[in-house]
């Protein structure tokens, strides 16, 4: 399986991008060159140059730091909510895939209804009310994704509590959490695998399309699409000043969008080739 995976080029590049990303977010304030949120009226939309390598946003902020420091904070809301999604999610529907009855009917029903609302619609109304701190948005994205994680946690359980050794533990005495979490969860972390990797992806879009609207982290903070978000007004004197968070992330959502897609074809035998 590691030979598979170092084979496999889309894994070898995007894994590589993505490594680069996580780089620029755990040592951002290291590489950066200039105080992120240092404003200098005489640089303002200036283009790339030797002094401000990326050129500057219109409050002459150096759009090279920004990227670095947006980085982390936008990495950070992606990687914690779908942390939280994957614990939430995979134990709701472990419980609701292993124990059957009223537990199936209240869980797996209440996430069904969670996944006919428009998730980015959510979004909007909740942190309208909530508030847009970076701490909400998180929350926000995180509830968002548990819905996903619990869909398919249960239809893996449903499909591996069959298997002799799960009924085997069962007739020896196990706990239920034991013969979840010894006997089963193992055997369904693949998939969840992958969805966490496209989850990432789409929590990356969400993250951004909120701060695009005003309604992610708060201005102060920079993040990838508050970057956006500040600079969109002055495309007509600075496309720059747009292109650059832009790129950065179209390139993080595709390049998570095809390890997902690559860990699923070598995961899976009947996709392998």
């Amino acid at each position: 399986m590691t030979k598979a995976f170092t084979r496999d080029k889309r894994f070898i590049v995007c894994g590589s991008f993505v490594a680069l990303v996580l780089f620029m977010a755990l040592f951002g304030p290291n590489l950066a060159p200039y105080d992120p949120d240092e404003m200098r009226a005489a640089h303002r939309l200036e283009p790339s140059s030797r002094q401000f390598l990326l050129g500057t946003d219109s409050f002459g902020r150096d759009t090279l730091s920004r990227l670095f420091y947006g980085a982390r904070v936008t990495l950070f809301i992606s990687v914690v909510s779908v942390l939280i999604g994957v614990v939430f999610g995979v134990s709701l529907g472990l419980l609701a895939g292993f124990l059957g009855g009223w537990v199936d009917t209240v869980i797996m029903r209440s996430m069904d209804a969670a996944l006919t609302l428009p998730p980015i619609v959510l979004a909007i109304f909740v942190v309208t009310f909530v508030g847009s701190t970076l701490l909400n948005v998180t929350a926000v994205i995180a509830v968002l994704s548990i819905p996903r994680f619990a869909r398919l946690a249960y239809g893996s359980t449903m499909s591996v509590k069959q298997n002799e050794y799960v009924e085997a533990m069962y007739a020896l005495g196990a706990s239920t959490l034991r013969i979840l979490f010894r006997a089963i969860l193992p055997n369904i972390a693949a998939p969840i695998f992958v969805q966490a990797s496209l989850s990432l992806a789409h929590a990356i879009l969400t993250e951004s399309s909120l701060s695009f609207l005003g309604l992610g982290p708060p201005p102060d903070v920079a993040s990838w699409g508050r970057m956006i978000e500040q600079s969109y007004r002055f495309m007509h004197l600075g496309a720059y000043t747009i292109i650059w968070p832009a790129v950065m992330i179209s390139l993080t959502v595709v390049a998570f969008n095809i390890l997902g897609d690559a860990a699923r074809d070598l995961i899976d035998p009947r996709l392998r080739t």
